[in-house]
């Protein structure tokens, strides 16, 4: 029907079965299906029939996943913080694939001591910016 049309359609949701069928995040034993429906339309004479083809599948979506998220405050700027759990349990570190130390959030531990190290330096030096030696300013005068 409609030159090789209706069978087209056919194959292109049959693929779209399959593809589902054989993903791996799809539940294995819920059914699929593919619905050809024809739809017809006579004229006034009754002689000629239209015809209207609708070829559809219905597949089964896929698992959703989940994950951890740990929320807080942060202590610096006070803005609400969300980062994914990477770690399995809060606030323990891990290895990851590349041999790397990492957060519970996946952090480099070396990037978070660093930049640990140069808040505590800013501050120090900040402090130190602003000691005012009054024995010095007492010998001025």
């Amino acid at each position: 029907m409609s030159n090789g049309g209706v069978q087209e359609k056919f194959e292109q949701e049959l693929k779209k079965v399959s593809e589902n069928i054989l993903d791996e995040n799809t539940d294995a034993k819920k059914k699929r299906s593919v619905t050809i429906t024809l739809t017809y339309l006579p004229n006034d004479n009754r002689d000629a029939i239209s015809v209207y083809s609708e070829v559809k599948s219905k597949l089964v979506p896929q698992n959703g996943v989940s994950t951890t998220l740990l929320v807080g405050r942060n202590d610096d700027t006070g803005a609400i913080e969300a980062n994914e759990l990477k770690s399995g349990i809060k606030g323990q570190t891990y290895i990851d694939d590349n041999g790397d130390l990492r957060t519970d959030t996946g952090e480099k531990i070396e990037n978070v001591e660093n930049k640990d190290k140069q808040t505590k330096d800013l501050k120090e030096s900040s402090e130190q910016a602003q000691v005012i030696d009054l024995q010095k300013q007492g010998k001025k005068a």
